[in-house]
């Protein structure tokens, strides 16, 4: 419970970050009952948190970013723990091109590559046309520069970008991603799933989309944790972007 509530107001908090935040609370609780300030036992509930802990902090970042198309919600293992990373793509005059940025190792730009041949392949099915790559080049980014980057899974997350910009509907704001992605469009498992769905948790996210092979790990998920969201399982790319995309007609009224 008091995990909760602390993640509740801090929710761009990485785990250990939360964990730290947990300390404080629990430091500060300590220093009133040995102070004979409250008594034992102490109900930890908003109002202690917020004066332990100051103003909330919380930003809701996913629905900004993604309030355009373009940009998807990614999940990652960091040197810090889990953590969400928003991968952003456009598109301007060129003769096909495909620039990435951000600072990613050679497996990310693998997966960046495959993802806008994958998007390329089937173009039709996604409701893209011809004209979207015709004279045109493509650039990926993942933004905070300053940390490296790389692995195969934000492979999904890269393909949702790329197809949302070009079809011209947002990703659901609600939802985070994580998965490797091969030619063929199937999603691998990856690995860091407690950590990711943790960060996915205490950035406010409410549903997080995993290969299904993963299924298993969400056994190490805190109960708690895992009753606040809505897990979907995958193994292709057609299934991630029916989740994980806004319908035509709510694109269309944006």
């Amino acid at each position: 419970m008091l995990r909760t509530v602390v993640a509740d107001y801090t929710r761009e908090a990485g785990v250990r970050q939360l964990e730290r935040e947990l300390g404080k609370v629990l430091r500060k609780t300590a220093t009133r009952v040995a102070s004979k300030a409250a008594d034992t036992p102490v109900s930890i509930d908003l109002a202690v948190v917020r004066d332990a802990l100051g103003h909330p902090k919380f930003f809701a970042e996913a629905a900004i970013r993604t309030a355009v198309p373009g940009v998807a919600t990614g999940l990652a293992v960091t040197g810090a723990g889990g953590d969400v990373l928003f991968v952003e793509a456009a598109s301007m005059p060129g003769t096909g091109d495909l620039l990435l940025t951000g600072q990613l190792g050679d497996v990310m730009k693998e997966s960046a590559r495959i993802a806008l041949t994958w998007v390329r392949s089937h173009a039709t099915a996604i409701g893209i046309t011809d004209a979207a790559f015709e004279g045109r080049a493509f650039h990926v980014h993942v933004p905070a520069g300053a940390i490296p980057k790389d692995g195969p899974s934000a492979g999904i997350t890269i393909v949702t970008a790329i197809a949302s910009l070009l079809a011209g509907r947002p990703v659901k704001p609600t939802i985070g991603m994580t998965g490797e992605v091969t030619l063929q469009g199937r999603v691998l498992p990856i690995g860091g799933v407690k950590q990711k769905v943790l960060a996915a948790h205490a950035a406010g996210l409410t549903e997080v989309i995993l290969p299904a092979r993963n299924e298993a790990d969400l056994d190490d998920v805190p109960p708690d944790v895992r009753a606040q969201l809505r897990v979907h399982l995958v193994t292709s790319v057609d299934e991630v972007l029916a989740l994980a995309l806004e319908p035509r007609d709510v694109a269309l009224a944006a």
